[in-house]
């Protein structure tokens, strides 16, 4: 059994001990799990949203296969200058039965160029300063309703952690002469956390994973944003996320992914986290910041490399 490790994040002052030891000791606590949705029908399903506003879809309007609409409960809004923003819910499939993962390829590509297109709507919005695109699956995660959405956040608040990120990123090119994430791309594709690569995007496992099983998605070449990616590079993001979904999936755990887009920083390197929520973050976590994972990166990469 490897000894206890302190890691820090690639860029950030951030530290994680990675304790594959701590995965051994007793439970006495009901581990979250995913909440399995019966057949039914909801707020999401296309009869319930014959006279909601479509801000953008794929097929017609009482036949759709994929809907962007607002939000209806937003934390922030374009009329409210204290809370200045936009809220979208990303409806994933007009079938209630039917996770992220069950859908094809194509249809998980389609999801990536609908945030493509209302990420530049959005943009457009010279107030917007941040524009966040996440999932919340199951409870645990996040998740207020069971029908596959995820949603669009957008504020003219940049988050500090995101402003520091951006300062630090910039000086590493200033002193390096190029992207820090660039460099992380070429180091883990030849490390043992390499999950996924082809002549489009890699998926790997980050060397101090805050998240058990935490993985993350990124295009090989330097796109700043959603927006630039290509047709090719949303196939190949399909096709692996769709794998890691399945994957989480059999650990019955719920999860949350993100992209992070700082609309004034135009040097950016995108990437997908995708978090399995089966941490339990307590006394060490919360009183110091310090994370303690009991996952080894290196045996996630291992999990999610089978049955590529």
């Amino acid at each position: 059994m490897p000894k206890s490790e302190i890691r820090k994040d690639y860029i950030q002052e951030k530290y994680v001990i990675i304790a594959p030891k701590r995965g051994k000791r007793p439970h006495d606590t009901i581990k979250p799990k995913k909440y399995h949705k019966p057949l039914t029908t909801c707020v999401f399903c296309p009869e319930s949203l014959q006279k909601t506003k479509s801000l953008y879809r794929v097929g017609g309007k009482n036949n759709w296969s994929l809907n962007v609409i607002p939000n209806k409960f937003p934390a922030v809004s374009l009329d409210n200058p204290k809370a200045y923003g936009q809220q979208e819910v990303v409806v994933e499939s007009s079938d209630h039965t039917k996770e992220l993962e069950d859908l094809s390829v194509t249809h998980i590509a389609n999801l990536l160029t609908a945030y493509q297109e209302r990420t530049r709507a959005i943009s457009r919005n010279k107030k917007i300063e941040y524009i966040l695109i996440f999932k919340n699956d199951g409870g645990v995660a996040g998740a207020s309703l069971q029908h596959a959405h995820s949603q669009i956040f957008a504020t003219k608040f940049l988050p500090p952690h995101l402003f520091d990120k951006s300062q630090r990123q910039q000086a590493y090119k200033l002193e390096h002469g190029h992207c820090v994430y660039c460099d992380v791309i070429a180091k883990e594709s030849k490390s043992p956390r390499l999950v996924y690569k082809d002549k489009n995007i890699i998926a790997f496992t980050p060397y101090a994973s805050t998240f058990n099983y935490e993985i993350w998605i990124m295009p090989l070449k330097h796109r700043d944003n959603i927006t630039e990616l290509t047709v090719a590079e949303k196939k190949s993001w399909a096709k692996i996320l769709k794998h890691v979904l399945i994957k989480i999936g059999l650990l019955d755990l719920p999860y949350n992914f993100y992209f992070h887009q700082v609309i004034n920083d135009n040097d950016q390197h995108l990437y997908m986290k995708v978090v399995p929520r089966g941490s339990v973050w307590a006394g060490v976590e919360i009183g110091s910041g310090l994370i303690i994972n009991p996952i080894l990166p290196e045996d996630a990469a291992e999990f999610y490399r089978q049955g590529l």
